[in-house]
């Protein structure tokens, strides 16, 4: 137990003898970050280790370029060194090292090294000897470089500036190109550069060797000959021969063009010829041209053509005339008399001839309108005069106007639209119409015009008409007078009733349709709204109102009715709707009520019967008690009542009688009036009985009483 303590001891003394921490990591390029090509390149790592002793350590160093790994040594010393010979441009890039050490790891920052410059280029061609029309096809190749690559090729002449191409290799370090040989080229140069792009910035290289090419030509430039010279006359042959000089018979073609328009053209000759007579439209620039493949020579001439005579000029005695009229036209050509002509009139079919002299006389018809030309040749020219425009004119016929909607009339609001038509004549045809002796509008047509008034009022009473004319010297024709008629349209429609509202049964009922305005005839008609309306009613009048007569009405008629009134207008006008109600007749009333009262009256009659027979023989026997004593107290008193007061008496003669008095109420009642107020009057009814049990009443005044 006592040897423990130490040997713990001696363990941490030694670990603490093997400690150690990375400071930093750090890289750095020789002779400098920016490095030109072909040069030495040395990419140093050094590891900055702080440690508890001293003591060997192993340093595993791996450098990377664009994340890519390209070197890695195992060393015991702080840093190590990765070397490039000859930096090339594909050593561009960013670099970084990272240091493993007794399980640790650490890694520097990066750090973008630039090789300028770039390897120089090589270019070769395909040939070295081309004819005229053959390309030249190029290769040029950047060796040590990598992709991308940008690769520029020129084509170099005496005199003239280069022209260039450029290729973009994504994944080749070279290029291949083809430059057409064209006419004119003799000896040419060829170079190439390669470009790449560099943070932002293109880095160049130099120019590649010059490579020479010799061209040889197929043939020679052609060469074009007028005859009898290039300034000749109208009538004169003209003569043109192109020729060249090929060193190949084969695939040649000679072409002669003016204005672009090819004139003649062979192959496989040498020699090309064209002969036509000069004209006027023969002046101009001529163009032999001769190819083969690719390669063409071209040789221009002007040539000048004199004018021999000029153009005719064809006239007219007259340009606008009547038919059946006669027409002359000459023609002639100013300062020159011997020629050959000819009268013609055009046609879409071809100019047909009239007259191979210089002038024509003709009676003329409408058909005779056209464009006519005169023709004159001289030595085997022939030249067309400007044509001339003949219009031959029919006289219009007496025009007719009408409304185009047929009929001759007019919705009052609406517009109105006229039509003037004329049978026969030549157009153009100007018409004019008028309203009234007011002219309202003129318009040029061929057979016919139209007019439209927007402005006809309900009094308009003026009549239109309207009148023809075109270049004929007949003058003006002048249609009938045309009368239109303004339809009013319907306004306010009502409907009434007599009986209005409650119709007895059986009766008869008048229904009156009538409207504020409108033109005559007018349709009326009258629905009952039921299910679905149904027309019960329809008649026409030339009148602003009609009535029609329902003979006996039924308990079906009930309903609403309405009329709804149209004329030509073409609008239908409803009116607002009545109720009519068919109720019990009079006598239908009388007996019904008959039948109900006559049951009840008697049944009241019986009730009153039995009553009163019942009253009184309930109070008989106690009026017979009460007699006495009355009797006995009238003697000594005097009655002092009043009539009103509603009591009765009874003398000492009637002691012996089985008298009894009551008060009854009585109410006048006039059944042909309205219900008054009630009435009471009081009065005495003294009853009897007699032997046989009858009742006798009868009624006194008080007077009476108080005076026996």
């Amino acid at each position: 137990m006592n040897r423990r303590p130490p040997a713990k001891a001696s363990s941490e003394l030694y670990t603490q003898d093997r400690v150690f921490t990375f400071n930093t990591v750090e890289i750095n390029v020789q002779p400098s970050v920016k490095v030109k090509n072909g040069a030495p390149m040395s990419v140093v790592c050094h590891a900055d280790i702080s440690k508890s002793a001293d003591f060997q350590l192993k340093h595993n160093f791996t450098i990377f370029k664009d994340g890519k790994l390209v070197f890695m040594t195992v060393s015991d010393k702080d840093d190590a060194r990765y070397e490039v010979p000859m930096a090339r441009s594909s050593d561009t890039g960013e670099y970084e090292c990272t240091v493993e050490a007794g399980g640790k790891t650490k890694s520097s920052n990066s750090l973008h090294v630039w090789v300028t410059g770039m390897t120089k280029p090589i270019l070769t061609a395909e040939k070295k000897e081309v004819l005229e029309g053959e390309v030249v096809k190029l290769r040029c190749e950047l060796p040590e470089e990598v992709p991308p690559l940008y690769f520029y090729f020129r084509k170099i002449k005496m005199n003239s500036t280069p022209k260039e191409k450029y290729v973009f290799e994504a994944y080749k370090n070279y290029s291949e190109v083809e430059f057409s040989v064209e006419e004119g080229d003799n000896i040419l140069q060829f170079d190439c550069f390669g470009k790449r792009h560099v943070q932002r910035e293109f880095d160049s290289s130099e120019h590649s060797n010059k490579t020479l090419v010799t061209v040889r030509e197929p043939f020679i430039k052609p060469t074009l000959s007028v005859k009898p010279s290039r300034n000749i006359t109208e009538g004169d042959r003209i003569q043109l021969e192109c020729s060249t000089v090929v060193a190949r018979m084969r695939d040649i073609e000679i072409i002669l063009q003016k204005n672009k328009t090819i004139l003649n053209s062979v192959r496989d000759e040498k020699v090309l010829k064209y002969s036509a007579v000069a004209t006027l439209e023969d002046s101009g620039e001529y163009l032999c041209k001769v190819e083969q493949g690719r390669a063409s020579k071209s040789t221009k001439v002007n040539v000048v053509v004199s004018e021999l005579f000029p153009k005719p000029t064809l006239a007219a005695s007259m340009n606008k005339l009547d038919e059946n009229r006669e027409l002359t036209l000459s023609c002639s050509i100013s300062g020159f008399q011997k020629a050959n002509f000819s009268v013609l009139r055009r046609n879409s079919n071809g100019d047909v001839l009239l007259e191979t002299s210089r002038s024509l006389t003709m009676r003329v018809s409408v058909n005779d309108t056209g464009s006519y030309i005169c023709k004159a040749e001289v030595k085997g020219i022939v030249k067309e005069s400007k044509p001339v425009r003949i219009n031959v004119y029919a006289p219009v016929s007496k025009p007719t106007l009408s409304v185009v909607s047929g009929l001759p009339e007019v919705v009052l609001g609406k517009p109105l639209q006229l039509i003037c038509r004329s049978a026969r004549g030549t157009p153009p045809i100007t018409f004019k119409f008028y309203k009234g002796n007011v002219m309202k509008e003129t318009v040029t047509n061929d057979t016919y015009a139209t007019f439209l008034d927007e402005n006809v009022g309900q009094n308009d009473k003026k009549g239109y008409k309207c009148d023809a004319r075109n270049n004929h010297s007949s003058g003006v024709k002048t249609s009938n007078i045309l009368n239109v008629t303004v339809v009013v349209p319907i306004r306010n429609a009502s409907l009434g009733s007599i009986p209005y509202g409650e119709v007895e049964e059986g009766s008869e009922t008048a229904f009156l349709c009538s409207v504020k305005e409108g033109s005559w005839p007018i349709h009326f008609r009258i629905f009952r709204k039921a299910d679905r309306d149904v027309l019960v009613f329809e008649q026409s009048e030339h009148a602003d109102r009609v009535m029609w007569r329902k003979g006996t009405m039924s308990r079906q008629d009930t309903g609403t009715y309405y009329c709804m009134a149209s004329n030509r207008a073409n609008v239908d006008v409803k009116s607002h709707p009545i109720t009519i109600s068919v109720i019990l007749a009079s006598w239908q009333k009388g007996v019904i009520v008959a039948f109900v009262l006559i049951p009840i009256a008697g049944a009241v009659t019986l009730a009153l019967w039995w009553f009163l027979c019942k009253k009184k023989k309930a109070k008989g026997p106690s009026m017979e008690m009460s007699g006495p004593s009355l009797a006995t107290n009238s003697t000594s008193e005097k009655l002092t009542r009043q009539h009103n007061d509603g009591d009765y008496y009874s003398g000492p003669d009637l002691e012996s009688a089985e008298v009894e008095y009551t008060e009854v109420e009585v109410s006048t009642l006039d059944p042909h009036k309205a219900p008054v107020q009630k009435g009471t009057e009081t009065v005495y009814s003294e009853i009897r009985k007699a032997n046989n049990g009858c009742v006798i009443a009868r009624w006194e005044s008080i007077n009476a009483v108080e005076n026996p």
